[in-house]
């Protein structure tokens, strides 16, 4: 009998909203989380624009100990860590921790701890040769983005397979498509995964406005991400985290746990083209989303809703345009496709899983979520991309897809085949 993965849990920390009932409202809302920088002083910066997570760690539960050592990912992972087990009512203790495994993603680590060392041991500079007296006794942990999952492991017992998923943007897939696969291989019975991010610090910013990537609406921040608009000009960053538990299909039914779906197929290829570049006709991705429907037993024709990259740049909303048509055919003009990251900016490694959660949701509630701000269309993203309004109906099969830099390009397929 084929093993199966099936979501039981969910937990967000988003901007805009901490908590998958408070997200999910914005989301339907069409409300954006888009503002001016706060987190650090952006003058001089191109882009000075982003999604920031209005979180406090101590009011979210978490110790002195813990918010000393944790960088700022590592504690939004915490709080989405602790959602996603309340909702999934797993009793970790009942399993064997050596069946218990972690998959989490990140594509930038420990950004903010590293920048803010950095600055203390170098006298915001002034020093080219550092003083490593003055460096906390963490900052190691911010140095390896395999802390991530470690941090997890510790505070959930884990001692079966655990692993850091660095892909770039499509790392938040890429980890909760191999937790999957974990437990088909029967290499555990119950994973904890998804991904985290907190990469609104200077030196992150400063690198994609280095390239022109991220938007520089800075007059309107609130209408700056806008994706597959004919006036969008990059895309927003953000930050934020979610956590999903994944249980062994019948292993869950047994002890009557709510089964929210089932991760039925995962696929990623690279395009071995270029760093930051993508072939318009988008075969990689397209590839992607047809190996992962085939996994998944499920046909083009199947999909009720698609949650899109989406993020906002001509190249990338073009290239996904023709990979979901060149993949799903005459059903791509069929199929609703929309961008949550509209609302809650790019997190970077951490939006994948978060637009996992999204989806989850949207099954759960027979609702898609709107691509806010697209007012003006693009005539080269000629799909059905929900705009400004969520939409009603019955969401049984969802492909959410993803593209990273390095040419990594990802889907994930959910379903009801529970």
């Amino acid at each position: 009998m084929r093993r199966e993965a099936v979501v039981t849990g969910i937990g967000v920390v988003a901007p805009g909203a901490v908590g998958a009932t408070a997200f999910w409202d914005m989301l339907t809302a069409g409300r954006t989380a888009t503002r001016a920088v706060t987190l650090f002083d952006p003058a001089g910066f191109r882009s000075r624009i982003a999604a920031e997570v209005d979180f406090d760690p101590a009011a979210h539960g978490l110790d002195e100990e813990q918010i000393a050592r944790m960088d700022r990912y590592v504690q939004f992972t915490a709080v989405a860590l602790a959602e996603a087990l309340a909702d999934s009512g797993t009793p970790l203790e009942g399993f064997s921790p050596w069946r218990l495994g972690v998959s989490m993603g990140t594509a930038v680590g420990g950004t903010t701890l590293l920048e803010k060392e950095y600055v203390t041991m170098s006298r915001s500079g002034a020093d080219w040769v550092v003083d490593p007296s003055s460096a906390s006794p963490h900052l190691y942990r911010a140095l390896t983005p395999s802390m991530l999952s470690g941090e997890v492991a510790e505070l959930v017992g884990a001692r079966g397979p655990v692993q850091t998923v660095s892909t770039g943007c499509t790392s938040g897939l890429d980890a909760v498509g191999y937790a999957a696969q974990a437990i088909e291989d029967d290499l555990a019975d119950v994973v904890v995964t998804g991904a985290a991010e907190s990469p609104i610090s200077p030196i992150a910013m400063a690198c994609f406005d280095a390239i022109k990537a991220t938007s520089d609406s800075n007059d309107d921040p609130e209408h700056a991400s806008r994706p597959f608009d004919r006036h969008r000009n990059g895309f927003v960053m953000g930050e934020g985290a979610a956590v999903l538990v994944l249980e062994e299909a019948s292993a869950a039914k047994r002890r009557g746990a709510d089964i929210r779906c089932r991760v039925a197929g995962f696929a990623n290829h690279g395009n071995a083209f270029h760093m930051t570049g993508l072939r318009r006709e988008g075969t990689e991705m397209a590839r992607a989303i047809t190996t992962a429907l085939d996994r998944a037993r499920r046909s083009a024709e199947d999909v009720d809703y698609v949650n899109a990259h989406g993020s906002g740049t001509v190249q990338n909303d073009r290239h996904e345009t023709d990979a979901v048509k060149r993949a799903l055919g005459a059903h791509a003009r069929r199929v609703p496709m929309s961008s949550i990251k509209s609302m809650v900016g790019h997190s970077l490694g951490a939006i994948g899983s978060i637009e996992l959660a999204a989806c989850v949701l949207a099954m759960d509630t027979g609702v898609v979520p709107p691509t806010a701000n697209l007012t003006t269309p693009d005539p080269e993203c000629d799909l059905d991309h929900v705009p400004l309004t969520a939409r009603e109906q019955r969401n049984d099969v969802v492909l959410s897809v993803g593209s990273g830099f390095g040419g990594f390009q990802s889907a994930v397929v959910l379903d009801r085949g529970v």
